[in-house]
């Protein structure tokens, strides 16, 4: 395989791409400093730069809250980038994978969301990001777009993280319960995109969804950080379940952000393991670290 562009190298997926891949597989993956992504030419001219095997799309604007005052920028990021790579990739002949977000949806839906069911974002994050989608499938029909939801890792910015940080100072924690999701690991979704980078060439291509194995409420998630983070003799705060209307945001959030991953499955034979045992490896990780 050839090398692989990817861009949003310093985020939480992009950066266990890099770290994960092979010795087999060249990752390049440009800083923001070396590649802007609001500059469609910078981009086309990115990719056209080397016969690049595929193109990853990693990049995102994720601050959900603050996207909501700060439209131009998150629509640059989440859907105009993606735009750009997407016709200079399609122009060239490269595929591209697109990563994107359970956002998308309203959270609505009693079950588990597939592929194919309506979407309908709550507010500029998930629209953007559903821009980005639209965009990727327009223009370059050679294109896999993964969404996932509720990713935490050993890096950068994420509910874990925060959770073992607040859990070190507070006796009491106060976490919402009332919204499902998947927790799900940076790691996983990067070993899940290196599993479908050697078949891009040919397909199959379209949407598709992966999540770590199971589900969860914020307030079940942090409950098994903290009971993990306990064997290492870690301070175990107590946890209260409250409402999303006890926790006002400036986004809305979906109070389903279940993704099901039948489809992956079937058209890559890529398996999610359970949730549990992602986050037990993530805790673990950030224990030692700070030991």
């Amino acid at each position: 395989m050839g090398p692989i562009l990817v861009t949003g190298g310093s985020g939480q997926v992009g950066g266990a791409l890099a770290r994960l891949a092979g010795p087999d597989v060249e990752i390049v993956a440009p800083g923001r400093d070396t590649l802007d992504l609001g500059d469609p030419k910078a981009l086309a001219t990115m990719v056209g730069a080397r016969p690049w095997a595929a193109i990853v799309n990693c990049a995102a604007y994720t601050a959900v809250d603050k996207a909501e005052g700060d439209v131009v920028a998150a629509w640059t990021v989440n859907a105009l980038a993606p735009a750009a790579l997407a016709a200079a990739s399609a122009a060239v002949a490269i595929p591209i994978l697109h990563v994107s977000t359970d956002y998308v949806f309203d959270g609505a839906k009693p079950d588990f969301y597939v592929e194919d069911d309506p979407v309908a974002p709550l507010g500029v994050y998930g629209a953007s990001k559903l821009g980005g989608e639209l965009a990727v499938r327009s223009a370059n029909p050679r294109h896999v777009i993964l969404r996932t939801a509720w990713v935490v890792s050993a890096t950068g910015n994420n509910f874990v993280k925060t959770m073992l940080r607040l859990g070190a100072d507070r006796p009491q924690l106060r976490v919402v319960a009332d919204q499902k999701g998947c927790p799900t690991s940076a790691d996983d979704i990067a070993r899940a995109l290196l599993a479908i980078l050697p078949r891009i060439g040919d397909g199959p291509y379209g949407t598709y969804h992966f999540v770590n194995g199971g589900e969860a409420t914020w307030h079940g998630l942090a409950e098994a950080v903290f009971a993990r983070a306990a064997t290492y003799g870690r301070p175990a705060p107590s946890v209260e379940p409250i409402a999303t209307s006890e926790y006002p945001t400036p986004a809305a959030r979906p109070a389903n952000s279940r993704l099901a991953t039948a489809k992956i499955h079937r058209d890559f034979g890529i398996s999610p393991r359970d949730w549990h045992e992602a986050i037990n490896e993530i805790v673990d990780t950030l224990v030692k670290e700070a030991a």
